[in-house]
């Protein structure tokens, strides 16, 4: 919050768009990304006259809605996105659901038609409370300019407390005309039904923690939510202090530095196999902010089936949705998990860990070198070793989301910036180009598929006005990858559409946006190339012609059980 005395005095009058404008204000918003057009024009006049917040031109709603995604996952802060009626508020439709299915805290703001004319299909109207119901935790339409500055503040108090999420205000043209009389911020909050639980239960945290000690066989299995809580430090006690090993969801990557001992990486679909076989031999699965997802379980019967189950999470709707459990707790992770480190005694569990160390051993994960291609997996592990690990990583949705997934070690929560749930392509970029904007002490990688890239390509025009440094490496395949290795594993090789044939040089297209870069073909030119990127004062492309054929392994098949994995290199034990 900042000091009322920014804000207009109490009593003076005000537009409804200059009262949205003021409530960014008040709620500490510095940046904003949106499009303007008709139906929103007056709330942009505002931000034009008041000054603040940063507003950054997308040149398309989508964008606007990604970057919003981007600056929240990167920073923990409420991203804020800005639309017109219509088709720009349906525009920012695949960026909310992408927010809404992993649980990230952002705040749409769009233009409607004025209200007498809602409902009679006049120009540039569409019912977008309707349409967004289903992927925002929230959404109003706002018919009383005098409501503005308390929706505005329950818009922001809903998208980050309890389990975080997207809220939608949609504004008619009418009412941001309308006046109003400003009072002091934020008003109060009254919201009957809406008081998140944040403690568990004592007697199931005992339970918890008596099951933990009892264990020869503990796994603890950690998702997004442990992010979102801040419970990272917790995560770590409780892992060393009882001998855990940790496995990971892609979303709760960086939760455990990926460099530490304990740290198994990602399980699931494409997760190492040690984490796999350690899951599906445990005796006792400790799921901590994680739902459970189809990619993490695969036959979900057959998932952690020897193990006794407890599951951490702020939202009771994801406790026992796809997995029963033996003891649920409902609370926010960080402060159910301070109360059960306090209560676990420490322990070891050495006979558990010479297994686990076993299979590491016999099934690392490891990837092919073909001459005279470039190994995607080396440009992930080239970024790692320079970046040490503490870059931010964000990622399109393919196969080259899933190599940095099984390649970067991320080293902290937040560095790992990706669409999970919804696998929305077109997300990288954009939400490279927020997260950029929102981390200023370390560098900031975007890692896409070629793809993805020409989804949202025109935002190579956002980031060349915003001048910022942003390596974007594309690893480049000239296919949509991820769908030609389906193809070729469960169709027999008929690659219907997923090849890219029209040899578009990425190159030329970003220097036409203003970008500059250069095509990476020898695998010898990779570390300079990279390292050049990462030094460069603003956007860089780097095209990187990578292995056609290279595929994302291990890989469990759909609707097998996790331990049931193709493509296991190594050893045999």
């Amino acid at each position: 919050m900042v000091s009322q005395a920014r804000l207009p005095e109490p009593g003076q009058v005000v537009t409804g768009a200059e009262a949205v404008v003021w409530s960014l204000v008040a709620e500490g918003v510095e940046v904003v990304f949106g499009y303007p057009g008709g139906a929103i024009l007056p709330t942009y006049d505002a931000l034009f006259r008041i000054g603040e917040p940063r507003h950054v031109l997308v040149r398309h709603e989508q964008g606007a809605a990604h970057m919003a995604e981007g600056y929240a996952r990167a920073s923990g802060k409420v991203g804020v996105c800005v639309a017109t009626s219509g088709p720009g508020a349906t525009n920012l439709v695949t960026g909310l659901a992408s927010a809404y299915m992993d649980s990230v805290p952002v705040v749409a703001i769009t233009g409607q038609v004025p209200t007498a004319l809602i409902g009679r299909d006049a120009f540039q109207e569409s019912d977008v409370c309707g349409i967004t119901m289903p992927i925002t935790k929230h959404n109003y339409l706002v018919r009383d300019a005098g409501d503005i500055p308390r929706v505005i503040h329950e818009a922001f108090h809903l998208a980050r407390s309890g389990r975080p999420g997207p809220v939608l205000v949609d504004l008619p043209k009418d009412v941001a005309n309308a006046s109003l009389r400003w009072a002091p911020y934020p008003p109060p909050l009254d919201l009957p039904g809406y008081r998140p639980t944040l403690d568990g239960h004592p007697r199931q945290i005992e339970q918890a923690a008596r099951l933990i000690e009892e264990a020869s066989r503990p796994v603890l299995y950690v998702g997004g939510g442990v992010i979102a809580s801040g419970a990272q430090a917790q995560v770590q006690e409780l892992a060393e202090r009882a001998h855990l090993p940790v496995v990971m969801t892609l979303m709760g990557l960086g939760a455990l530095p990926g460099r530490h001992p304990l740290s198994l990486g990602m399980l699931g679909m494409h997760g190492a196999a040690y984490a796999n076989y350690a899951v599906s031999q445990a005796d006792l699965l400790i799921a901590v902010g994680a739902r459970f997802d189809d990619r993490v379980t695969g036959d979900v019967k057959r998932f952690a089936a020897k193990a006794r189950k407890i599951h951490i999470d702020v939202d009771p709707a994801e406790i026992g949705k796809n997995v029963p459990v033996d003891v649920p707790i409902v609370g926010d992770a960080r402060r159910v998990l301070q109360e059960l480190v306090r209560l676990v005694a420490p322990g070891r569990r050495d006979a558990w860990w010479e297994q686990i160390r076993a299979w590491q051993e016999s099934f690392p994960l490891v990837y092919e070198r073909r001459a005279p291609y470039i190994a995607p997996q080396d440009v992930v592990v080239q970024l790692d070793a320079l970046t040490a690990g503490e870059a931010v990583v964000v990622t399109d949705v393919g196969q080259h989301q899933m190599w940095v997934a099984q390649f970067y070690r991320f080293q902290a929560p937040r560095l790992n910036v990706t669409s999970g749930g919804l696998g929305a392509m077109g997300f990288g970029l954009p939400a490279a180009i927020g997260a950029r904007l929102a981390v200023s002490d370390r560098p900031v990688v975007a890692v896409l598929g070629d793809g993805g890239l020409l989804m949202t390509v025109q935002e190579l025009a956002t980031a060349a006005d915003l001048g910022l440094p942003l390596p974007i490496v594309v690893l480049n395949n000239y296919a949509l990858g991820m769908v030609k290795q389906w193809q070729g594993i469960f169709y027999q090789g008929r690659f219907s559409h997923s090849l890219l044939p029209a040899r578009t040089d990425l190159v030329a297209v970003a220097r036409g946006f203003g970008v500059p870069g250069r095509r990476v073909e020898r695998p010898e030119e990779l570390t300079e190339a990279l390292a050049q990127a990462l030094a460069a004062p603003g956007p860089y492309l780097l095209d990187v012609q990578v292995d056609p054929d290279a595929q994302v392994m291990p890989m469990v098949p759909p609707g097998g059980a996790i331990d049931e994995m193709i493509g296991v290199k190594g050893r045999q034990a």
